[in-house]
């Protein structure tokens, strides 16, 4: 009886241990569903389970994938594709729709955080047809999930990349473009009066690989051996914080230093362009699953962060575009990636699971 419960004890320790380790890294993986040769839903999910990924990003309410994800307990960014904001901001009617049939038929099953209503919509960008319609599709989104009861379980945001920065150098100056504040000024006050954070697209290889001349390679991997940028009392090492501290610094010009950041993709493709090598992929996804649990010199502390992608996916482009994947789409990793904790121990508290309820029921 005493070596058993010993056992038990010991075990489910284990468990505790790992699942403070998952909290820690506050990490999660994009699902992008771009090619003609990828996992079932299915098996994806259970891919992500295995390898220890709490978080997951959908671009989109696939029913399959929302499916599968049913009692796994991971968390989800649910996007709502550029497609469908002109139709989701033009009635009450469409949003209480969308929201019937993507979020409430699947919850609780489904642990859905955040709902991105589009992705990079940009006014200095293919996408800027959509601008005017994109604050009041997050309005009415918003209200659709109060309305819904889940106000205080779901927050509504956007998706941004970098092109609405001007100003990022050094980063306590960062600023919105002027031409783009009549767009940004409106969704940050959104994002601060409901208390959500904004979700940004933060990729230093882009940066890195469109002037390397002035930006090192280092710099960029999280691997430069000492500071390169001293803004006042602050120092960078690397450009992820930079460009992170930047959009901070963006968003409290504009009324929005209350506002947080979700990291809704960053990686590294490891083939198709000028630095896609897989050497420099795994050193930066590497370090970054290390930094997120770090923060940035503005922001100390845990940074939510979702690596982009999960698989290669072959139907993208351009060709850089095919190659951001963690894995292929046989399943196999091309990393040796730890998301928080070591494979070994992860698959030993999967075992362990099964183990303590057998002995607890022992007992």
């Amino acid at each position: 009886m005493a070596t058993t419960q010993i056992a038990v004890i010991v075990l489910l320790g284990l468990l505790v241990a790992t699942n403070i380790h998952i909290t820690e890294a506050q990490l999660g993986v994009c699902y992008g569903m771009m090619g003609n040769n990828l996992p079932s839903h299915s098996e994806v999910i259970q891919l992500y389970k295995s390898r220890n990924i709490g978080r997951l990003r959908l671009y989109d309410p696939n029913h399959g994938a929302l499916n599968a994800l049913r009692g796994s307990n991971i968390e989800v960014i649910l996007g709502l594709p550029n497609v469908d904001v002109k139709h989701i901001s033009s009635g009450m009617e469409h949003a209480r729709w969308w929201v019937q049939k993507n979020v409430k038929d699947f919850w609780p099953d489904v642990k859905i955080k955040y709902i991105a209503v589009g992705n990079e919509i940009s006014p200095v960008t293919g996408t800027s047809s959509l601008t005017s319609f994109q604050v009041p599709a997050l309005v009415n989104i918003y209200k659709a999930i109060g309305e819904a009861g889940l106000g205080n379980d779901i927050k509504v945001s956007t998706s941004v990349d970098m092109t609405l920065i001007g100003n990022s150098y050094p980063p306590s100056q960062g600023s919105f473009r002027n031409d783009v504040r009549w767009f940004t000024d409106p969704i940050v006050g959104f994002l601060r009066d409901t208390r959500a954070p904004l979700l940004v697209n933060i990729y230093p290889y882009f940066s890195y690989s469109g002037n390397p001349g002035q930006i090192s390679l280092p710099y960029a991997l999280f691997t430069a051996p000492n500071v390169v940028v001293q803004d006042g009392s602050r120092q960078y090492r690397n450009l992820f914080d930079a460009m992170l501290d930047s959009v901070y610094a963006a968003m409290e010009r504009t009324g929005g230093g209350s506002v947080g950041i979700v990291v809704s993709e960053s990686g590294w493709p490891s083939a198709g362009a000028f630095g896609a090598t897989q050497d420099n992929a795994a050193t930066y996804l590497r370090n970054l699953i290390q930094h997120a649990k770090e923060g940035s010199p503005r922001k100390p502390g845990p940074i939510e962060t979702y690596i982009f992608a999960m698989f290669d996916e072959n139907n993208k482009n351009p060709e850089l575009e095919k190659h951001f994947g963690l894995f292929s789409p046989n399943k196999q990793p091309k990393y040796n990636l730890n998301f928080g904790v070591s494979e070994r121990v992860w698959d030993i508290s999967a075992e362990t699971n099964s183990t303590a309820s057998s002995l607890i029921s022992e007992m």
